[in-house]
């Protein structure tokens, strides 16, 4: 009998990853990703500017969403999309993802990883339509790392993020130079100006993205090694960190552009990422 309901299951669940339905619900996702870092960039080029009044971080970010005409409508649309994203990477931690040919590739590890993330997101968005903001990105990584770090054992753990930041952030760099997010995509549908347009975009969007989570890492990695919570940064002070560079604003005048990018390719994205991780007609 619990074979019988356990195949039940797992029919019912290959039946909705399956569904156009899911399928739409997954484009949405990426179309509330890629609002989310327009607006995260734009305010990063805005504190670049000189315009600091606002985080350039998810809650800066839905914070300019709410004070719009029509905010909490775009809210909740926006806390469905990370919705879908979530139940899309379950769906690809249980049955891989999709690549060209009809195979599939098993990375239970990483979407689990993104499941949590994009969770996260439609946590914190669900929460603020309701009216509860929360904290920054800066204070909830210190107040996060103090806690961590006040547990046995808890500073290792936060090196250990700090250095899986790093290695992501690796990957992303290595992927976005050697192109391998094409093989998320359907080139094959795209017209020779598509390819000219999503290239580029995926380059330097992933490339912007990188860099921002390796600084997060290394943020985290010496706020692990100096036994010192406040020396974590989020996206926002991360952000800002990079106008104290060498390049000055330019720096996070370049990187916000890149934010940007990312945006604009997340909504390539949707017109052109696969995301069927089960076919409808597919088998038990």
């Amino acid at each position: 009998m619990e074979t019988t309901g356990g195949g039940g299951l797992r029919r019912f669940g290959r039946a909705t990853a399956g569904h156009p339905w899911f399928h739409h619900l997954s484009r949405a996702g990426l179309a509330a990703r890629g609002v989310l870092y327009l607006l995260i960039g734009w305010l990063a080029l805005r504190i670049a500017l000189g315009d600091g009044t606002h985080e350039a971080d998810k809650r800066g970010a839905l914070q300019t969403v709410a004070a719009n005409p029509g905010g909490l409508l775009v809210l909740a649309l926006l806390a469905a999309g990370f919705a879908g994203l979530t139940l899309w990477q379950v769906s690809e931690t249980l049955y891989g993802r999709p690549l060209p040919g009809g195979h599939r590739k098993r990375m239970r590890l990483p979407a689990l990883f993104r499941a949590l993330t994009y969770f996260v997101g439609f946590a914190g968005t669900l929460q603020f339509l309701f009216g509860h903001a929360g904290e920054s990105s800066d204070q909830q990584s210190r107040a996060w790392s103090a806690r961590a770090m006040a547990e046995p054992g808890g500073r290792w753990a936060v090196l250990a993020l700090g250095a899986g930041f790093l290695a992501w952030s690796a990957v992303t760099l290595f992927n976005a130079v050697r192109l391998a997010f094409k093989d998320e995509l359907k080139t094959d549908d795209m017209g020779r100006a598509a390819h000219h347009l999503v290239q580029p975009l995926g380059v330097l969007g992933n490339i912007a993205r990188g860099l921002v989570g390796g600084a997060v890492g290394v943020f985290l990695a010496y706020a692990a090694i100096r036994f010192e919570p406040e020396r974590t940064q989020g996206i926002d002070g991360t952000l800002r960190e990079f106008a104290g560079t060498p390049a000055g604003a330019w720096g996070l005048i370049a990187v916000a552009v890149g934010l940007l990018t990312f945006g604009l390719y997340s909504f390539c994205e949707v017109r052109w990422r696969r995301v069927e991780a089960v076919e409808q007609d597919e088998g038990p």
